[in-house]
């Protein structure tokens, strides 16, 4: 007999089926036993006689095999259940640590982590991978439609990207490599070659000695680069669309799962832009938090309240922060007048979740920049001698796939976004 899944059973009613699954609750009464089992697609009751049962040893989250009759049942959830004729134990759960047939899992964060496949199965977390997963697939699906081609490009490189020294090194045979920070030479590379519009889906590498709750050490990277474009602005527009698309997919292809986790799915708009010297002064008159510098970045208070302020104006729970100045941008950014460049961030309630602009494409300009910046163009052969042989103008983003779901989920730790995440003190699982 065939495996039926439990999303399937409301077209086999008075029929004999098998499913298979994790027993989520057991409940014992004098004549009869209820068992709730759970597979990938949803939750099913079944009923059970216990001479069923007799001589069979199960327990909560033991993997069970059920053969059974679908019957009519208006008080259960689902309009039906399953009434038990045989039960196999496929894998008997034995001391589970943690207990997950709970409406919340009342554990600490490091517990969960510590037992990170038995809290994976909750019914609060597992949706979060199904949602996040959903994301991922719609970033594809739009970014195919505009043109760009999918890359996989190396994650063992012979320098930095942005020649910064939060580098995870290691012995690659007789020579010194790192783990990627970034595909961003690669990505620019690849625009040169010709493929003009590129996007990759991918881990990345920061050695950061950072322990908070919106950073990991390992993360996954939505990347794009884009050529042919006349300024920052055009990778705004792309990505104004790209994120209705992507909540759009969420919340057509996972209302389920947003029910569960009790989430409100955002509109995307036509997303403000304010420049980072407006927004620093927005902040001073309107909250009285002063800037510490000219060059002032915003920290993670500024991006709240700035936040908080847009929203109370224009509706949006997204804002981009434009034109940064020049010391706080890699060297490949594009300077603009005043000491600015061409970059941007995006803040989403209150975070950000991304960091693009418009990159520089001559290589006397280039040079220079990396030189201003105390670096050494003659470090980056691979990488430079491509702007000498045609380059156009071009530009891209990143988004943390990590941060992107957590914020949208309202999870207070990024960690929690992250199936086996890893920071400065965790490499296990």
């Amino acid at each position: 007999m065939k495996r039926i899944l439990i999303e399937e059973l409301s077209n086999c009613r008075e029929k004999q089926v098998m499913v298979k699954g994790w027993v989520l609750r057991i409940r014992r009464l004098s004549q009869v036993v209820f068992l709730i089992l759970r597979d990938r697609t949803g939750v099913l009751q079944v009923v059970v006689e216990p001479s069923v049962l007799e001589g069979a040893e199960i327990s909560t989250e033991s993997v069970v095999e059920i053969v059974g009759l679908v019957k009519s049942e208006p008080r259960s959830k689902a309009g039906f259940e399953l009434e038990a004729r045989s039960i196999k134990v496929l894998s008997l759960a034995e001391n589970l640590p943690i207990q997950v047939n709970g409406a919340t899992l009342n554990v600490p964060l490091d517990m969960a982590l510590d037992h990170r496949v038995l809290s994976l199965r909750h019914a609060k977390i597992n949706p979060v991978f199904k949602i996040q997963a959903i994301l991922s697939q719609a970033f594809q699906d739009f970014l195919n439609r505009e043109g760009f081609v999918q890359v996989f490009t190396p994650k063992i490189v012979a320098s930095g990207t942005e020649g910064g020294t939060e580098l995870f090194a290691l012995d690659y045979f007789e020579e010194k490599a790192y783990l990627a920070q970034s595909p961003q030479f690669y990505k620019q590379m690849l625009v040169g070659a010709g493929y003009e519009r590129v996007y990759e889906i991918g881990q990345v590498f920061r050695a950061e000695k950072h322990a908070t709750s919106r950073h990991l050490n390992e993360y996954v990277s939505l990347d794009l680069e884009m050529g042919f474009i006349e300024d920052e602005h055009d990778i705004m527009d792309l990505e104004n669309r790209l994120l209705a698309h992507m909540f759009a997919e969420v919340q057509e292809r996972c209302a389920k799962e947003l029910d569960m986790l009790e989430v409100r799915m955002p509109n995307v708009p036509d997303i403000p832009r304010v420049a980072l010297l407006e927004a620093l002064e927005i902040l001073e008159t309107q909250y009285s938090k002063a800037r510490c510098d000219k060059d002032a970045d915003l920290d993670p208070e500024g991006e709240r309240l700035l936040s908080k302020y847009v929203l109370e104006q224009t509706g949006s729970e997204f804002v981009f922060v434009t034109d940064y100045p020049w010391t706080k941008r890699p060297m490949y950014t594009m300077p603009k007048d005043r000491g600015t460049t061409a970059s941007f961030d995006l803040l989403f309630r209150g975070l950000e979740i991304t960091t693009g602009g418009q990159r520089i494409h001559s290589y006397e300009l280039l040079a220079e920049n990396m030189r201003k910046k105390g670096l050494d163009p003659n470090h980056f052969p691979s990488y430079m001698s491509n702007f000498n042989i045609g380059m156009p103008p071009h530009g891209g983003l990143a988004i943390g796939l990590e941060r992107l779901t957590a914020q949208l989920l309202g999870l207070s730790n990024v960690r929690e976004a992250s199936l086996f995440p890893r920071d400065r003190h965790r490499l296990t699982p």
